[in-house]
């Protein structure tokens, strides 16, 4: 048993831009159209356990390049990317990482 679990709160709000939104829902489609429902449930638990890890401690995963931008990787398939301020991580866009990675366009 932690003694310490639960006794420091984050005091950190999560939000998720347009755009991640927009990625998560094109996942979920294709997840629901190609996958079980086993899977589905899977991908929903990881992501959650990541954003958790986010909120709980935003500085966990490495910035990309000289960007203020951090990248949680989900799984081989897919990272999360978001930024931090002093009370806010805003999730930018869901990253299938199949893709070029010229793409993301950040410095």
């Amino acid at each position: 048993m932690n003694p310490l679990k639960g006794f420091m709160k984050s005091i950190y709000k999560l939000n998720w831009s347009d755009e991640a939104l927009k990625n998560l829902k094109g996942i979920l489609s294709y997840l629901e159209e190609n996958w079980t429902e086993k899977e589905i449930s899977r991908f929903a638990q990881n992501l959650d356990q990541h954003l958790s890890l986010i909120i709980e401690n935003p500085r966990l995963f490495p910035k990309v390049g000289n960007a203020s931008v951090r990248k949680a990787v989900l799984s081989k398939h897919s990272s999360v990317f978001y930024v931090l301020d002093s009370k806010e991580i805003q999730i930018l866009f869901i990253f299938d990482n199949r893709q070029n990675p010229e793409k993301l366009n950040i410095k």
